[in-house]
């Protein structure tokens, strides 16, 4: 016999714990009544911390939200999901009967919870084999209330299911909560509810579902994903077999209809249900994502409240807008189509279409399954399936648009892509690109608000500048520097690189940041370096639209609106938005000059076709922007009653056009504004003889500064004249600070500093500088599909994205 020697530690240990071990075998009867009773309380306290009763009235009561033009249009209805309610008089018997008896046989015997089947499930889920124990309501509380529930395989969640299933069982009658449930119930595929299920996968409605297909619903409920019957037919039959199966064991079913149905193929007339996307999807969801916050911090239910939301949005311009960017997307993406056409820029051998297959999810595929990096690349580039639509993908031509009224800061319309459908990335907030030489007209506003005028003069001479790292960043244009003085409002006008990189020397780039965050570039980071004069920080085109908008207020900045009231079902108002409070960005005279220096641009500079092909003869003013390589298009014109600005380009950066012509903002954005405008003019929503207001003391002003300058010219000397070589106001100092790195797109590879063009310029003696006219322009105004290229083109721009890197793609 051996004697285990315990030590003094544990003796004494052991000494200390036995008197209470000895009390706690005395009290094992209290525990048996304590924990149920412990259990009890925990379930009290889990009662106001489950849906209430209002609650789970509104989940049956359900009234979205709807959202309406400022003319009354409908415009989106916010839903929960994308359903159709019918009552159970509307469901084929067939899918009650499957219901009851596969998923809770005993469900009109119970109060929410059977008692009977969660302890089966228990007892068996404690040998391994787990089993579910929930009912059809306890279902229900959790299909209705994921969020407060929970999904999470714990007691406390059970917990919870049960108390919701009590309070569901004590409001509604069985019947309703049937209803409830096969309205409620998730089928895949954007289908919620049996109706959108019948109609997604059989392309009838519930009420004509046959016995088989009726199971075939129901036996998607164990799994939807696992028993989708388009993706996993043998499962989906096997499942709805069990099904039958039951129906049969329950006596809902006879033997002999079992036998036969379950022989049965799995007969599917499947459509995707797509919810309705609106005329203005983009700016919907802009709408949803401000509703939803506003909601929360007032008490209303979005989906179940009956929100009556009236926005700014115009349904005549929205059309007008969608018209402009189809139209001319589509003559775009015939030129994309041939340039990047098999023969062409799509070729195996092409090493930028290699780099995109290697970034695919499907190589990822093939290499998850062990197949080496250049034996999946090789097996790719034969696949003319995937090759078809990687091509498809990538160089389909997006858009954005977006006009505003310069006023209240109003959003009138919105196009976010060219389909919504296809793409529902938003070109308008989301996207963030190089915005070229649209960004120049804020170096020119810090150059004016730093005591320079419109008709100071500079050289056009090449400009060298020194970067961190020993770079050296040579801004230049299309032809060589004239040697030649140039007014500031000339070089605006024609797009000058040289002119615009010494101004930006002048002034520091911090300021032409802080004059472009002022005017409205808030939601995007903007590097201080010399190279953001020409575009190279991304940016949103809504903000930029809106900053140009800043400019036709006078210098004041204004937060977009995009909600003007909201009324509840009956018509009450609930709450009324004005726009938002105006703030100062920039003195009232230095704007009006800003703006008639931008009207040259029009008259005379990149963007006259708005002139000379839209026929507009009426008092705007605007700027063209373009990137390298053509990768980006922009153009914003300004009205006294609207502004309206466009990009264009494709998600990845460097596909591009693979035209100096047609890659022009000039040329990719501009038509769309033109059309746009064009229209809106037309049919009088903007008028035509508005002009805008030049300050009362605008000209007083210039006199004044024109007189101090002559006055400080006559005590100090001509030393006083600004010249290319020697600014009036400051020196520049000798280092520029250079910013963080902006991140670089996995996809794009770093670039090189490179050098941006203009139109050429005629000779500088001549009284007023006019482009020569583009032989192109007759015909490219009767152009409706792809044709061969000019040889060059005298309107082209283009920005360095340089030390910054590419612009910040669609994820």
């Amino acid at each position: 016999m051996c004697v285990v020697q315990q030590s003094p530690r544990s003796q004494a240990l052991w000494a200390r714990i036995q008197p209470l071990w000895q009390r706690l075998r005395t009290w094992r009867w209290q525990w048996l009544v304590a924990l149920p009773a412990l259990g009890l309380l925990y379930v009290l306290v889990l009662i106001p911390l489950t849906p209430s009763i209002s609650d789970i009235r509104k989940a049956k009561l359900e009234q979205p939200a709807q959202v309406l033009t400022a003319d009354g249009k409908e415009l989106a209805i916010f839903k929960r999901s994308n359903r159709q309610w019918v009552t159970l008089g509307q469901v084929a018997p067939a899918v009650i009967d499957a219901l009851i008896a596969t998923e809770d046989h005993r469900f009109y015997d119970h109060f929410g919870m059977d008692l009977r089947r969660t302890a089966s499930s228990i007892f068996y889920s404690l040998q391994g084999d787990l089993q579910g124990g929930s009912t059809l309501t306890q279902q229900l509380a959790r299909n209705l209330y994921p969020e407060e529930i929970g999904r999470s395989a714990s007691l406390n969640r059970k917990l919870k299911e049960a108390v919701t299933a009590f309070k569901i069982e004590a409001l509604y009658s069985k019947d309703e909560i049937l209803e409830t449930y096969l309205n409620t119930v998730p089928f895949l595929y954007n289908a919620w509810g049996i109706e959108m299920a019948a109609r997604t996968y059989f392309d009838k409605s519930a009420a004509k579902l046959s016995v088989i297909e009726a199971a075939t619903l129901v036996g998607m409920l164990k799994g939807t994903s696992y028993y989708n019957p388009v993706r996993n037919p043998e499962r989906a039959v096997e499942r709805r077999n069990t099904v039958l199966s039951q129906m049969a064991k329950r006596e809902v079913l006879s033997q002999a209809d079992f036998l036969r149905l379950k022989k049965q193929p799995l007969r599917l007339n499947f459509e995707r249900q797509e919810a309705p996307s609106g005329m203005a999807p983009h700016f919907a969801q802009q709408v949803r994502k401000w509703l939803i916050d506003w909601a929360d911090s007032e008490g209303y239910n979005i989906y179940a409240d009956g929100l009556v939301v009236h926005t700014t949005l115009d349904a005549r311009m929205q059309s007008m807008a969608t018209q402009a960017v189809r139209n001319h997307t589509k003559a775009l993406q015939s030129i994309a189509n041939t340039n990047w056409s098999k023969s062409d820029g799509w070729r195996n051998d092409n090493p930028l279409v290699q780099s995109m297959v290697r970034e695919s999810s499907t190589f990822a595929a093939l290499r998850e399954k062990g197949q080496s990096a250049p034996d999946a690349l090789q097996a790719l580039l034969k696949d003319k399936a995937f090759m078809q639509q990687l091509r498809q993908d990538k160089t389909r031509i997006e858009a954005g648009f977006v006009a505003m009224d310069p006023d209240t800061a109003s959003v009138r319309a919105w196009v976010g892509s060219r389909d919504f459908a296809v793409d529902a990335y938003d070109h308008v907030q989301q996207a963030r690109r190089q915005p070229g030489s649209t960004f120049k007209p804020f170096v020119y506003g810090a150059a004016l608000q730093d005591g320079l005028s419109p008709d100071d003069e500079r050289v056009d001479t090449a400009v060298e500048i020194k970067l961190a790292g020993g770079e050296v960043w040579r801004p230049s244009d299309a032809g060589a520097p004239s040697g030649k003085r140039m007014t500031l409002r000339d070089a605006l006008a024609y797009s000058k690189n040289t002119i615009t990189a010494q101004l930006v020397q002048e002034v520091g780039p911090a300021a032409v940041a802080k004059l472009a965050r002022n005017l409205g570039v808030r939601s995007s980071h903007l590097d201080a370096v010399p190279a953001l004069a020409l575009g190279a920080s991304p940016v949103t085109l809504l903000d930029m639209t809106n900053a140009y908008g800043s400019l036709v207020r006078g210098g004041q900045y204004r937060s977009p609106l995009i909600v003007t009231r909201i009324e509840d079902r009956n018509g009450k108002l609930l709450a009324q938005f004005a726009p938002h409070a105006a703030q100062k960005a920039m003195d009232l005279q230095d704007s009006y000059a800003l703006i008639d220096m931008l009207r040259g641009v029009v008259d005379k500079g990149t963007a006259r076709d708005i002139r000379r092909r839209w026929g507009i003869k009426d008092d705007v003013a605007g700027k063209t922007g373009t990137t390298q390589n053509n990768a980006d298009g922009w153009f914003i014109l300004m009205h006294p009653q609207l502004v309206a600005g466009a990009w264009a380009g494709f998600n990845d950066a460097r596909i591009t056009l693979r035209s100096d012509y047609w890659g022009q903002g000039a040329r990719s954005a501009l038509p769309m504004v033109g059309d746009f405008t064009s229209r809106a003019l037309r049919s009088k929503d903007i008028d035509r003889h508005v002009r805008f207001t030049e300050p009362e003391s605008s000209q007083w002003w210039a006199n004044l500064k024109e007189g101090v300058r002559h006055r400080l010219t006559a005590w100090w000397g001509d030393d006083i004249q600004p010249t290319a070589s020697q600014p009036a106001r400051k020196t520049v100092p000798a280092a520029l600070p250079q910013p963080e790195p902006v991140p670089v797109h996995p996809a794009e590879p770093a670039q090189e500093v490179i050098e941006e063009s203009t139109p050429a310029l005629p000779a500088p003696s001549a009284p007023e500088p006019v482009p020569p006219a583009d032989e192109l322009d007759v015909w490219m105004n009767q152009w409706s599909g792809p044709a061969a290229e000019p040889a060059s083109s005298t309107d082209y721009e283009a920005t360095p994205p340089a030390v910054l890197g590419r612009p910040l793609n669609k994820p």
